[in-house]
C-alpha cells in the first residue's frame, strides 16, 4: 500500500503581539468584571496603535473597572515598558468607550424564573481533538505554541536580552498516513534590539528556540527561516494595528478544521463563541479518549435566547471505531450542551480567561482549564 504524505502548517504568536495585546486586555476587563460580579455581561472589544489603547464596548455589571490602570498593568507585564520601543505602559493614552448590554439581548440570554440562560446569539461554534499528541491537539499548532511561549521565556529571563515582546512562528509539518512524520519547515520571526547582528540572532534562536522545542522532528531537509526580511526592529503597535478577535485561528486548532467564526477574548460566557467552543472542544477531546474514533471534529450551533443547541454535528474523518450515529447518540446522553448546561458543568463563571489569551485556549498543560478534563470517557463508552 503507498505511503499517503501531507504537509500542513499552523502559526502561532507572541504575546507582545498587537493581536494579542488586544485578546490580553480583554480578558482582563472580562476577569475583573466576573471577579466582582460572576453574573456581569461582558463584549468588550479592544484596539491598539502607536501610542494609543482604546477599550468599548457592552458592559452591565455591579463592579468598577479601572480601565486606565488594568490596561497599563497589562502592557507592564507584556514587556512593553521602554519608550523606545515607541509604545510603552507609561506613555500610551487610553481611551474607553463602555455603555451597558443591549436590554434587547439581556431580556433573551436571562431566563431568571427557569433558573437558565439563552444563548447571548445566534451561530455555530466547533470543537476538535485528535489522538496524534498526548495533548489531543494537531501537532503543528501545538509547535508553533510552544515556539511562541519559548520567545516570550528566553526573553524574560533575559537568556536573549535583545528580544523585544513582538513575534510569529509557524510550523509545517509532513504526514504520512495521518500521522506527523517530520518537520518541512519552521518559522520564526522575533522582534530585537538594533545592535543584534542578524547572524548571531539566527543563531541564537535556532539554538535557543527551535531546537529545543522542534528537534525531535527535525531531520537535514528541515528548512528554517528566522527573521526573513533580515530585520525586526519595529514591532508591536508601532508597526501595526492590533484587535481583539483576529487571531481566532491560532486560538483554536491552526486551521485543520472548520470554525464558526466568532472570537473568545472579551466575551462572558453567555456568548456561546465562547462557551459552546469550550464545550465542543470538551466534548470531542472525551470521544477521541473514549477510543471511539482517532479525530473528531464536532459542530453546535444556537439561535439568540435558545436554551438547547439548534443542531450537533460529528465528523470523525473515517476514523471511526463504531457508527457515527451511535457516536452521536453517546454524545446527547451525556452532555448538556445546552448553554447553562455548559456554564454550569464547566464552571464558566470564574475569572481566569486572561490565561487563555496566549498561546492557545486548547491542548494547555501549564493550565487546568475545565474543557481539557477527560471526566465524560467512561460514560461515553458505556452502551457501545
Amino acid at each position: 500500500m503507498a505511503k499517503l504524505k501531507k504537509i500542513f502548517t499552523s502559526e502561532s504568536v507572541t504575546e507582545g503581539h498587537p493581536d494579542k495585546i488586544a485578546d490580553q486586555i480583554a480578558d482582563a476587563v472580562l476577569d475583573d468584571c466576573l471577579r466582582q460580579d460572576r453574573y456581569s455581561r461582558v463584549a468588550c472589544e479592544v484596539l491598539v496603535n502607536i501610542g494609543l489603547v482604546l477599550v468599548a464596548g457592552q458592559i452591565t455589571t455591579k463592579g468598577y473597572v479601572n480601565i486606565d490602570k488594568l490596561v497599563r498593568q497589562v502592557v507592564k507585564d507584556i514587556g512593553y515598558t521602554r519608550p523606545e520601543y515607541g509604545f510603552d505602559t507609561q506613555s500610551c493614552a487610553i481611551l474607553s468607550s463602555i455603555i451597558e448590554q443591549s436590554s434587547d439581548i439581556s431580556v433573551g440570554v436571562t431566563k431568571e424564573a427557569k433558573g437558565e440562560f439563552g444563548a447571548g446569539d445566534q451561530g455555530m461554534m466547533s470543537g476538535y481533538a485528535t489522538n496524534e499528541t498526548p495533548e489531543y491537539m494537531p501537532t503543528p499548532i501545538l509547535l508553533a505554541h510552544r515556539l511562541a511561549r519559548r520567545l516570550a521565556e528566553v526573553r524574560k529571563k533575559a537568556t536573549l536580552p535583545y528580544l523585544r515582546p513582538d513575534g510569529k512562528t509557524q510550523v509545517t509539518v509532513e504526514y504520512e498516513n495521518d500521522q506527523p512524520k517530520r518537520l518541512d519547515s519552521v518559522v520564526v520571526s522575533c522582534q530585537h534590539d538594533e545592535e543584534i547582528s542578524l547572524a548571531d540572532l539566527r543563531e541564537d534562536i535556532c539554538q535557543n528556540v527551535i531546537v529545543p522545542i522542534c528537534s525531535g522532528l527535525m531531520d537535514e531537509e528541515t528548512r528554517l527561516y528566522i527573521n526573513n526580511t533580515g530585520r525586526f526592529v519595529l514591532g508591536g503597535p508601532v508597526a501595526d494595528t492590533g484587535m481583539t478577535g483576529r487571531k481566532n485561528i491560532c486560538d483554536t486548532y491552526g486551521g485543520i478544521c472548520g470554525h464558526g467564526g466568532g472570537a473568545f477574548s472579551g466575551k462572558d460566557p453567555t456568548k456561546v463563541d465562547k462557551s459552546a467552543s469550550y464545550g465542543a472542544r470538551w466534548v470531542a477531546k472525551n470521544v477521541v479518549a473514549a477510543g471511539l474514533a482517532d479525530r473528531c471534529e464536532i459542530q453546535v450551533a444556537y439561535v439568540i435566547a435558545g436554551t438547547e443547541p439548534l443542531s450537533v454535528w460529528v465528523n470523525t474523518y473515517g476514523t471511526n471505531k463504531v457508527p457515527e450515529e451511535k457516536i452521536l447518540e453517546r454524545i446527547l446522553d451525556v452532555f448538556d450542551l445546552s448553554p447553562a448546561g455548559l456554564i454550569n458543568q464547566l464552571d464558566l463563571l470564574h475569572p481566569f480567561y486572561r490565561k487563555t489569551s496566549n498561546y492557545g485556549h486548547f491542548g494547555r498543560t501549564d493550565e487546568s482549564f475545565p474543557w481539557e478534563a477527560l471526566n465524560r470517557v467512561e460514560e461515553l463508552k458505556r452502551g457501545i
